[in-house]
């Protein structure tokens, strides 16, 4: 009898560049719950690495560390960093806009916390990049939190105001 197939490589493509087929025997990005299955991070212009977990798989699917370290070496046969248990790690959270978590090893809910600068006269371009480099699932949150504490932090001031003047 035949070895068995070695298993799917930790990303979205497989080994010569074939779909995984991680998910029912589907390849990435097909099916009922492709939506869930897609990365989050797309595109050239985010400040994301080119190896980031994020690049590959949605959030949830990888663990967040708050920066590089010998916990997570890194596997130069695909160029990811993991846990002992092989779950991949992103090390940098401020270049995907997801706060440091075990989402995937400890099943932990995505999060986000507003940290709103000091001076109004930021807040515009604070919030421009807060909305532009967050996970989509952390971008109701992003906006609950920010409607929530504008007023809080400037009396007076009109949160959605603010918030069409960062989006433009």
């Amino acid at each position: 009898m035949p070895n068995p197939p070695p298993p799917a490589m930790p990303s979205s493509r497989g080994f010569l560049g074939r779909p995984d087929r991680r998910h029912g025997g589907r390849a990435a990005g097909r099916g009922r719950y492709a939506h869930r299955m897609q990365p989050f991070v797309t595109g050239d212009e985010h400040r994301a690495c080119g190896i980031c977990p994020g690049r590959s798989r949605p959030v949830g699917a990888f663990d967040v560390a708050e920066r590089p370290s010998k916990d997570f070496p890194f596997d130069p046969a695909d160029g990811h960093r993991y846990t002992a248990d092989r779950v991949p790690v992103c090390v940098h959270p401020e270049k995907i806009g997801i706060p440091p978590g075990r989402y995937r090893t400890d099943g932990i809910p995505l999060s986000y916390d507003v940290d709103m600068p000091e001076s109004i006269d930021d807040l515009a371009p604070y919030l421009r990049e807060a909305v532009r480099s967050a996970a989509p699932e952390t971008l109701e949150l992003l906006i609950t939190q920010a409607m929530e504490q504008i007023p809080l932090r400037w009396p007076g001031a009109d949160a959605t105001t603010a918030l069409r003047r960062a989006l433009n």
